[in-house]
């Protein structure tokens, strides 16, 4: 196990930062795990207007689940986001998940 890793586990378990999930892909099982969650706005041009948008990134460490694709779905108590993006982290510790409500 490297430091970043341990860090990971650490940021994911704090009950101030992680939060429990669920991750389902397609009909498959269910497999509970940490993430992190962060919710930014994104300002986008609709028409000449600005836009925010609400987006979800979730942080998922990569020991949890190694492969993340597109239309997998992540449930956060009631809510369910739905994978739009997922990429690894420099040091292969984490997904990078974009997701849509």
């Amino acid at each position: 196990m490297t430091a970043f890793v341990a860090a990971m586990d650490v940021l994911a378990a704090d009950p101030n930062l992680g939060t429990g999930a669920t991750w389902q892909r397609g009909g498959g099982p269910v497999v509970a795990l940490r993430v992190l969650r962060s919710s930014p706005d994104q300002l986008r041009d609709g028409f000449g207007t600005g836009l925010i948008q609400a987006t979800d990134v979730l942080t998922v460490p990569t020991a949890a689940v190694p492969e993340i694709l597109a239309g997998d779905v992540f449930s956060l108590g009631a809510e369910v986001l739905t994978v739009q993006h997922a990429e690894r982290d420099a040091a292969g510790v984490a997904w990078r998940v974009l997701c849509q409500r």
